[in-house]
């Protein structure tokens, strides 16, 4: 049982530490027994007390209308590899995911959207950060420093989550207070420069993962994941990105491509050759151990944000669906996204990813209790890293399945450590990681084609650097980075073309699809729930015998080409969300919408 955010925690953070925010709360509200008996310099000097309010700042991420409901489920759409169903059908939800969001948008546009609960988080970091400076004396390796560094993350990430989904946002690093109370946007350039700056503190105060108890758990920041994620941060500040006069990178040299990949490259170094954290041996193995909800530090995650068993909506969103409650689930959910039709065929047919990756199939109705797989169809396809037949619990919940979101995982360390040191320093550094993720991907047996003639073959920077963005498409399909990378390397409406362009040739067999079958056939494993196909692999055309059901696999694919983004829409000027409406109406003026909105 995950239980990060009890409510004593909670309460302590909303009801005592933000009572003492007297400026902002109305007198009555004020009693003396909460400021008399436990104020800041208690709270935060008093080890349990300042862990309540630290957890406390991850609270607002598990509300309804935050990352729990909305943030998580929708941004990161719609990309080359991942497509998400609603948007076929015109209307709020498809404003979101095929690049062309309003202000007005009906799913978004409330006062306690994901924007507000991301501002909550910040104030409540805010306080927590402030407080243990002046009450906890945090330094490296006690306690104190612990939650300062766990503090500094919290904020970073919330951060971090505010600029990729809008881009320019108001910055408030100290308490709120009269004169902060209305602010306007804040260049993200200063912010990525003190989320580094932060982060950068946070790594020398918070212990490696498994160091000691607090680091033993996924759900806690390690220093890990600090690293990982100020390299990550380090590549986005250097990318392209769009701005109010375009899509561009950073003019300010303190974020040049120069030093932030010298940065990215050293804290992935780090990462890497601490010892701490690693590939899990199998791709299907590290999913099946996600989906189990073993939460132990010094694997591949890094960090998770937490979610209670009543909390989260991973595979409420994203997993294989379960049509009705069966075997494996009371909860009949998933499904609402999925894979690009093509991903599977642009996979290498002996890569382990392809089958976790993508999955054609969905579970029927089930009988007397029971359900079986069932094919869907060319144009229906689903993440299969997100599986309620994975886990050792039966979800009971009618709205939320209580699974982590990864966050960050070593895999994405080592194609950081790639990126950067073929920038830097060329493909021949750049290849012992790529290999890394490969190696893992492909049977040992083929390991001297797929992982080192190929690797060893990309002999100039530039095709070292096309084969890591396609190793980040095959490594990461579902995890809802992509659009964020496509951004940053200025490939987002070149990517978003291309793939329509493929799902073309798919659906009419041309170019790099003639060969794929237009017939399945199937029949059920011993177990008489678990399907075995053939026809999926190109040239798999003949029939495998009588004891195989013919399935067409020809559906029209017109639906995801025509909404993958709107037509007339160009994404690249589409690359943030809007400001939602009730947000600038209550900005007293200091608030407005760029990027055309």
């Amino acid at each position: 049982m995950k239980n990060l955010f009890k409510i004593f925690s909670v309460l302590l953070l909303i009801f005592v530490v933000v009572s003492c925010e007297d400026d902002f709360l109305d007198e009555d509200f004020l009693e003396a027994p909460a400021n008399s008996t436990l104020d800041k310099s208690t709270i935060f000097s008093t080890l349990d007390l300042a862990k309540g309010a630290v957890d406390g700042i991850l609270e607002p991420m598990g509300q309804t209308n935050s990352y729990r409901g909305r943030w998580i489920p929708y941004y990161g759409f719609n990309t080359d590899v991942e497509y998400n169903y609603s948007s076929g059908s015109e209307g709020s939800d498809a404003d979101l995911l095929y690049y062309d969001a309003k202000p007005s948008n009906s799913r978004m546009n409330t006062d306690n959207n994901a924007w507000a609960m991301m501002y909550q988080g910040i104030e409540r970091a805010n306080i927590a950060i402030e407080n243990l400076r002046l009450f906890g004396n945090p330094e490296p390796g006690n306690a104190f420093g612990q939650l300062l560094g766990a503090a500094l993350t919290y904020r970073a990430i919330y951060y971090a989550d505010l600029m990729k989904t809008w881009g320019d946002v108001p910055a408030r690093f100290e308490p709120i207070s009269s004169e902060t109370l209305y602010l306007p946007k804040t260049s993200r350039d200063t912010i990525y420069k003190k989320l580094i700056a932060d982060l950068g503190e946070a790594a020398t105060l918070v212990a490696w993962p498994n160091e000691n108890a607090t680091t033993s758990s996924v759900e806690r920041i390690n220093k890990a994941f600090v690293k990982g994620f100020r390299a990550r941060l380090a590549l986005v500040a250097a990318g392209y990105q769009q701005y109010p006069d375009g899509v561009r990178r950073s003019n300010d040299p303190d974020l040049s491509v120069e030093k932030m990949y010298r940065l990215a490259l050293e804290e992935a170094r780090a990462v890497i050759n601490s010892g701490r954290a690693h590939l899990e041996p199998s791709f299907e193995g590290f999913w099946r151990k996600y989906n189990s909800e073993d939460t132990n530090a010094g694997g591949e995650s890094l960090w998770e944000i937490p979610f209670a068993d009543g909390r989260g909506r991973v595979l409420f969103s994203f997993a294989v669906p379960h049509n009705t409650v069966d075997q494996f689930t009371e909860q009949p959910r998933g499904g609402n996204a999925g894979p690009t039709p093509t991903i599977y065929y642009d996979f290498d047919e002996g890569d382990t990813r392809r089958d976790v990756s993508a999955v054609p199939f969905e579970w029927g109705a089930a009988v007397d209790g029971i359900a079986k797989q069932e094919l869907t169809g060319i144009n229906r396809w689903y993440f299969g890293k997100y599986r309620y037949e994975w886990m050792d619990r039966k979800v009971t919940s009618t709205n939320d399945d209580g699974v982590n979101f990864i966050y960050m995982r070593y895999a994405e360390v080592l194609l950081t450590a790639a990126e950067a040191a073929n920038e830097l320093e060329g493909p021949g550094a750049a290849a012992p990681y790529l290999k890394e993720i490969r190696r893992r991907a492909f049977p040992s047996e083929v390991h001297a084609e797929k992982v080192d003639a190929y690797v060893d073959g990309l002999g100039s920077k530039e095709a070292m650097f096309n084969a890591i963005v396609e190793e980040y498409k095959y490594e990461f399909t579902g995890e809802m980075d992509r659009k964020m990378d496509l951004i940053r390397w200025n490939l987002l409406g070149e990517k978003l073309d291309e793939e329509r362009q493929e799902l073309e040739n798919l659906a009419n067999r041309t170019g790099d699809y003639v060969n794929v079958p237009t017939t399945l056939y199937f029949k059920y494993k011993e177990d008489g729930i678990t399907l075995d196909v053939y026809g999926l692999n190109r040239g798999e055309t003949g029939n495998p015998g009588p004891e195989y059901t013919s399935y067409s696999w020809n559906q029209p694919l017109d639906e995801i080409i025509n909404s993958l983004y709107k037509p007339g829409v160009d994404p690249d000027n589409r690359q943030f969300w809007p400001i939602w409406q009730v947000f600038i109406d209550a900005s007293n003026g200091q608030l407005v919408n760029d990027y055309g909105y």
